[in-house]
C-alpha cells in the first residue's frame, strides 16, 4: 500500500512563513513552482532586476516613477511596461498619487524567493 502524504497547502506568496524547504533540501512541488515561477521569470529580465533592487532600497520603503525613469536610457512606456511586470508578479505594489504612481516592494513575497533560494547543506550535499 502506498504511502499517502499529507496534500500540500496552496502557497500563501504573503504570509511571513517560508514558503517552502529550500529546493537545495527538498524538491519544490510542481504548485508551488507554477506560483513562484511568475516572480522569478519577472526577475530574470535585467531591467527589472534593476528597478526592482532601486524599489526595495528606496527610501522610506517606495519609489516614484518620476525618480526610476531617469535611471534608464529607456522609454517611459518602457519603463512602465517592465513596472507592470513586476506589479503582475506580485512583487511589487503602486499607489497613484496625482500625476505619479509610487511603488513599493512587497518584502513578504521577497522573503519567500530567498528562502527557496537558501543554501544550506544537507546531509546528501555533504558527502
Amino acid at each position: 500500500m502506498p504511502k499517502h502524504q499529507a496534500p500540500i497547502p496552496l502557497v500563501d506568496l504573503n504570509a511571513d512563513a517560508p514558503c517552502c524547504p529550500p529546493l537545495a533540501q527538498r524538491r519544490v512541488p510542481a504548485e508551488t513552482a507554477a506560483v513562484l515561477a511568475p516572480a522569478f521569470k519577472a526577475l530574470g529580465d535585467p531591467v527589472r532586476l534593476q528597478l526592482m533592487s532601486m524599489i526595495a532600497s528606496a527610501d522610506g520603503g517606495e519609489a516614484c516613477v518620476c525618480d526610476l525613469t531617469p535611471a534608464f536610457d529607456l522609454t517611459g512606456p518602457t519603463i512602465s511596461h517592465h513596472l507592470k511586470t513586476l506589479r503582475e508578479a506580485g512583487l511589487v505594489d503602486a499607489e497613484r498619487r496625482g500625476t505619479w504612481v509610487y511603488y513599493r516592494a512587497r518584502p513578504q513575497i521577497l522573503r519567500q524567493l530567498a528562502g527557496l533560494l537558501a543554501s544550506e547543506p544537507t546531509a546528501a550535499t555533504q558527502r
